[in-house]
């Protein structure tokens, strides 16, 4: 999180005063985490190695974005700029990251600086006057080279936008049983993942029909899988857009981060900082975005265009730990609500063709 003050449309957050660090009461298991990266960060600086940027892609409106990037600790001889290597998963969930330093960011043209938190991440809001479509923003600390972050800026005339989960809903990964989950997270390697038939498509058509619309990528996933997640969705041609994920391991106040608490304070602050957009809502019935679309739905219905649920079949609906759904049964929402469920994206494509949502 950044310390010197959060811009969000028009106010700023008061920075914390000068010298003054808010540290949290930490969970026990985040100061045992903390003591064991103190430790091994002090050996492997001794041993050359250095601080480099993992830029992940923001987004904003003219006026304002939100940078988010990861600060990490990496061989001299391995630091590259930003590039996404190609690694097999666990390898992604053994970095060290690089506290509370401070990461200047420049955003048309103005210069800013943020302070990444305990696990090296930066994740903060800045006045940057860009226009709308795809830019990028330049991330730098000392003794490291530069790197670009992508952003997409939403022109303040669209007016719809598609928000979609990622496990079993573009990418096939039966992620709640947690022995299948553990293989596809840190065996697997990521050109063995199976896409969903039909979802790039689906998407890629809607993006089409709606001019400008954008595309967020928001999952329970950690981001030290971003950059395997950024190829899945490149190699299959889904549209480019920021991922929304959570951070990986103990955090400030509890063992485990909550992933449904994510999705719903995610979905709360898009609703807040683009009130005029309405939403296509794309999920899937083996986990729990029914349950949280369905809450969003009624409690913030004008940002709702639609919810569009992937039916698992039977087999998928085992493996993700839910049981399978009665053949034929549609889907429920909030009164008023168009939802709308299909095993696939050509289903989907037809149902939201027929609901004049595309």
């Amino acid at each position: 999180m950044a310390v010197t003050g959060d811009v969000w449309q028009g106010w700023r957050v008061p920075p914390t005063p000068a010298g003054q660090l808010a540290v949290p009461n930490l969970h026990r298991a985040a100061r045992i985490e903390d003591a064991v990266h103190q430790l091994v960060e002090r050996r492997l600086r001794r041993t050359g190695w250095r601080m480099n940027i993992v830029a992940y892609t923001g987004y904003g409106r003219p006026g304002w974005v939100r940078v988010m990037c990861r600060v990490l600790l990496g061989r001299p001889d391995t630091r590259q700029r930003g590039r996404l290597e190609k690694v097999r998963g666990w390898r992604s969930f053994t970095t060290l990251p690089a506290k509370h330093v401070t990461v200047h960011i420049e955003a048309g043209g103005v210069r800013h600086e943020a302070r990444a938190d305990r696990s090296g991440f930066v994740d903060t809001l800045v006045e940057a006057d860009l226009p709308p479509g795809w830019g990028t923003v330049r991330l730098s600390v000392p003794d490291a080279e530069p790197v670009d972050a992508p952003v997409r800026i939403l022109d303040p005339d669209v007016k719809f936008g598609i928000l979609s989960d990622i496990d079993d809903t573009v990418m096939v990964t039966a992620l709640p049983r947690p022995l299948l989950a553990a293989w596809n997270t840190f065996v697997l390697d990521e050109h063995a993942r199976a896409a969903v038939p039909g979802m790039a498509v689906l998407y890629e058509r809607l993006v089409t029909a709606h001019p400008g619309a954008p595309v967020f990528y928001l999952s329970t996933g950690a981001w030290n899988v971003a950059p395997t997640l950024t190829r899945f969705l490149s190699r299959h041609l889904y549209p480019a857009g920021p991922l929304l994920l959570t951070d990986w391991g103990p955090t400030a106040d509890r063992w485990f981060r909550s992933g449904m608490e994510h999705k719903r304070s995610t979905l709360a602050r898009l609703a807040k900082e683009f009130p005029d957009v309405r939403w296509l809502l794309v999920g899937d019935d083996g986990q729990h975005d029914q349950e949280i679309y369905r809450e969003f739905a009624a409690a913030h219905p004008e940002n709702v265009a639609g919810v569009a649920i992937r039916r698992l079949s039977p087999t998928q609906s085992v493996l993700a730990g839910s049981l399978p759904a009665p053949a034929g049964r549609p889907s429920s929402g909030p009164v008023g609500q168009k939802w709308l469920s299909a095993p696939d994206g050509a289903g989907l494509w037809m149902l939201l063709r027929d609901a004049g949502l595309v």
